[in-house]
């Protein structure tokens, strides 16, 4: 293995809920809850599972092999692995990727910001259905405040990366994951002791596989593939600082279970509540900002201070989730540039805080005053969301299981994977097998249902 002063975690919980911070974001308590609606609730979820075993699991312990073994940043990686090949430009790639999704995904989260104070402060108290649609619109069509927020947030996600691996990024993680599943809990309770909660607890344990049909079972396996942050180079860039003892198939797993159960608890956040009080659970992409404050303020409207603290404090648990995100897609770009162009880490981080600053503005814009400027039938926030998560994302999928199933030394695989032989993996050959063959075919049918060809 090669050996360099590069910085490590400090503990295996570090390096544990590092990763899971990377892994959790919006995806699992927006987009996770949401599909889980539109596709028959427990059913969706036992398919998610699976998908997370046959694929997902898999993909991660490579992208923590690749990392591991080149002790680098996700660019120079396959430099490294894969000398004087293209394989080069998956890093490439995932530097790119982190750096456009860290652009837009930091706009969203500023969203976050912004709730917490208007719950806070009672704006949402008395309010009608249709008061929070406008609410929604108008403050994402404002000028300026939205821009505000994100710069708030890309400082927040600054201060953290620019400290450091150990005492940032790690020292963060420790505080923030266990805040994050405090609040998850304290909201699930809440939620499951509403008065005709039992509706919304059956639809997310009781499965009706009638509703399983293709799109369902390629549904999940996006959903399993973006929110374990794969193809975008956090994976990798966290494992080139693991020491080498990390068990990797551990940590993957340990990872996968915790992004999987703040995804599920979020389901008995939002379910319970949103059956208690008549609201559908398939509202799409508006869940979180127009129909969850409703849910809150008819579910709790009768103590308000109740209502509003709830209100916070599930904000407050989406910020978390957001940052531990946007931490992770910072240190790939700013590694990146720290590495290869013989940058100080305080430097680095700087053009990565200015750039995203930069197009975080413009993305921002294109949902308000720059709607009407398109760029192949897309504003530039949807266009950085489709060619990120429809193209680049998979595509990075794909060729990380390619590059360890079929290119990579299996010399190299199998030493990663058992610590130089110091662990027994039965399941070795298993993992070989999913990488090569399950992995790809999984990711190459996602990759085309996105793409609305199939």
């Amino acid at each position: 293995m090669t050996t360099n002063n590069r910085a490590n975690f400090g503990s295996k919980l570090g390096v544990i809920l590092a990763s899971a911070g990377s892994a959790v974001g919006l995806g699992n308590i927006w987009r996770f809850p949401y599909m889980t609606g539109e596709h028959g609730g427990a059913a969706f979820i036992l398919v998610y599972l699976g998908c997370v075993l046959l694929f997902g699991a898999p993909i991660m312990m490579a992208e923590f092999l690749i990392g591991r073994r080149s002790q680098s940043n996700t660019a120079r990686a396959y430099q490294k692995l894969a000398p004087g090949t293209p394989w080069r430009w998956v890093g490439r790639m995932g530097v790119l990727a982190g750096f456009l999704i860290l652009s837009y995904y930091s706009v969203v989260a500023g969203w976050t910001l912004e709730y917490i104070c208007a719950a806070g402060l009672g704006h949402f108290a008395d309010k009608a259905p249709a008061d929070f649609v406008n609410f929604y619109n108008s403050f994402v069509g404002h000028p300026w405040l939205p821009v505000v927020w994100a710069a708030v947030f890309l400082l927040i996600t600054h201060l953290i990366v620019v400290k450091g691996v150990e005492k940032g990024i790690e020292r963060s993680s420790k505080l923030m994951m266990p805040l994050l599943f405090i609040l998850l809990l304290i909201l699930a309770i809440c939620s499951v002791l509403l008065p005709g909660a039992g509706q919304g607890i059956e639809f997310l344990l009781k499965p009706d596989f009638s509703k399983v049909d293709s799109n369902v079972l390629l549904s999940a396996m996006g959903q399993a593939f973006f929110s374990l942050s794969l193809g975008m180079g956090c994976l990798c860039t966290y494992a080139s600082y693991f020491k080498p003892d990390t068990n990797l198939p551990k940590t993957a797993f340990s990872v996968a279970i915790i992004d999987t159960s703040v995804a599920i608890l979020a389901g008995f956040i939002i379910f319970p509540a949103a059956f208690a009080v008549g609201i559908q659970p398939d509202q799409g992409p508006g869940l979180l900002f127009v129909t969850l404050p409703n849910v809150f303020q008819q579910a709790f409207g009768g103590v308000p201070f109740i209502a509003a603290l709830l209100a916070v404090m599930f904000y407050i648990l989406l910020a978390l989730a957001a940052l531990t995100s946007t931490i992770s897609l910072h240190e790939v770009v700013t590694a990146y540039l720290h590495e290869e162009f013989n940058l100080t880490r305080s430097k680095a981080a700087r053009l990565v805080t200015g750039g995203c600053l930069v197009l975080g503005m413009l993305c921002s814009l294109s949902l308000g005053l720059g709607k009407d400027y398109t760029l192949f039938g897309m504003t530039l926030f949807d266009l950085f969301d489709f060619v990120t998560a429809k193209l680049m994302l998979p595509l990075g999928g794909l060729f990380i299981a390619l590059f360890t199933g079929w290119f990579l030394n299996k010399k190299i695989v199998r030493e990663e994977l058992t610590n130089r032989g110091t662990l027994h993996l039965r399941i070795y050959g298993l993992i070989i097998f999913l990488l090569k063959f399950v992995a790809p075919i999984g990711i190459a049918f996602v990759f085309i249902n996105e793409l609305k060809l199939l």
